[in-house]
């Protein structure tokens, strides 16, 4: 089969490859239909997140069942499935308690406790990607949500069922945020854009977007309404965003992560209010120098975070989509072929093109 694949730091190619195969008698083979590439996946294009030659990427597929192991039950070939960026065995307490993505069973890396994910890497359990032309998926009866047989949604209506629409969702929900909450949303790539539509869905009396890419931020007032800073703009972003939230907002959600510049740890712990809550969704891979604890202590600022648990939200999330209670697709701005994935690739990571969300059609 033809999958992309790591080949260093910025370096990525589409190559034949073997294709997957049933290792375990609750795993599915899936044919992958579309794929999309998500911002964390720089992570491992620009070797912040150490990966070996031929790694193949990616975390947010979704497909046709081609074949399941002879303890799969609630699968059967031809069904369409989407594919969740946790791997959870169903079975284990976290799985059982709505924390997939601590999944005590779905990692066999022994240096790690975290739970397994798909093409993220030998830490997060070596589990080949989804940016190929087939998948294998372990714990198939738990690790992925079947589109319902007479569903007339669109691949790239519940595409983002994966990662993008159920990590924003648990974002906003775990940070507590209220009716009448200000909320500063740092980042308005595809999960900082989806949080703010959340946000609104929550009660928010204000959301406000941060970024330093304009196309991005021009996508977030028109599509969402927000309120937008460009942070390259302004000297002293932090100061500003506090005088302008009259004393801080009452939750702030950090959608960057580590590829972030030092000036998203400003900006979380000047611009949050006192009593506050910020909230760290982006991926944090790396130890953090210079966090800002002892303000946050003095300031009784709650910090939550963590890697969002999904597969319990992608039910009732695709409810949301079908009764058409929200539009995830408005993020797409490329639609590529497999064979297109390193010039897309390259446009995201440059933040060319007006790019927002690509999809790969294998």
């Amino acid at each position: 089969m033809k999958a992309l694949t790591y080949q260093g730091k910025e370096h990525v190619e589409v190559k034949e490859v073997e294709a997957p195969r049933i290792q375990d008698a609750r795993d599915a083979i899936i044919r992958i239909t579309a794929t999309g590439i998500c911002g964390s996946d720089l992570h491992l294009y620009k070797n912040g997140i150490p990966a070996a030659p031929d790694y193949i990427i990616g975390h947010e597929p979704m497909g046709i069942v081609e074949e399941t192991g002879s303890e799969v039950q609630s699968l059967k070939k031809g069904d369409r499935v989407v594919i969740p960026f946790n791997i959870g065995c169903g079975e284990c307490f976290y799985c059982k308690h709505q924390m997939e993505s601590q999944c005590d069973e779905s990692n066999p890396n022994p240096h790690t406790d975290a739970g397994g994910l798909f093409g993220f890497s030998k830490d997060n359990g070596n589990f080949p990607g989804g940016q190929a032309e087939y998948l294998r998926v372990p714990f198939a009866d738990f690790s992925s949500f079947k589109v319902p047989a007479d569903s007339e949604l669109k691949d790239e209506q519940v595409l983002f069922l994966s990662d993008v629409m159920p990590t924003a969702y648990w974002s906003v929900e775990h940070s507590g945020v209220k009716k009448g909450d200000t909320v500063l949303i740092l980042g308005a790539g595809p999960i900082g854009l989806m949080a703010q539509k959340f946000a609104w869905m929550k009660g928010a009396k204000r959301v406000i977007s941060v970024d330093q890419v304009p196309h991005r931020l021009e996508h977030a007032e028109r599509t969402n309404s927000v309120e937008t800073f460009n942070f390259t703009e302004h000297d002293e972003i932090g100061k500003l965003l506090y005088d302008e939230t009259d004393g801080g907002a009452d939750v702030v959600i950090d959608c960057v992560g580590m590829d972030g510049t030092p000036l998203s740890k400003e900006k979380a712990s000047e611009a949050v209010r006192k009593f506050g809550t910020v909230q760290l969704t982006g991926a944090y891979i790396s130890q953090a120098d210079g966090f800002p604890l002892g303000d946050f202590f003095t300031r009784n600022v709650s910090v939550k975070m963590g890697q969002a648990p999904v597969i319990h939200l992608m039910p009732m999330l695709y409810q949301m989509v079908e009764q058409q209670e929200i539009d995830p697709t408005d993020i797409i701005t490329h639609k590529l072929s497999l064979a297109d994935a390193p010039r897309a690739y390259d446009i995201f990571d440059k933040k060319e093109d007006g790019n927002i969300k690509v999809i790969l059609k294998p």
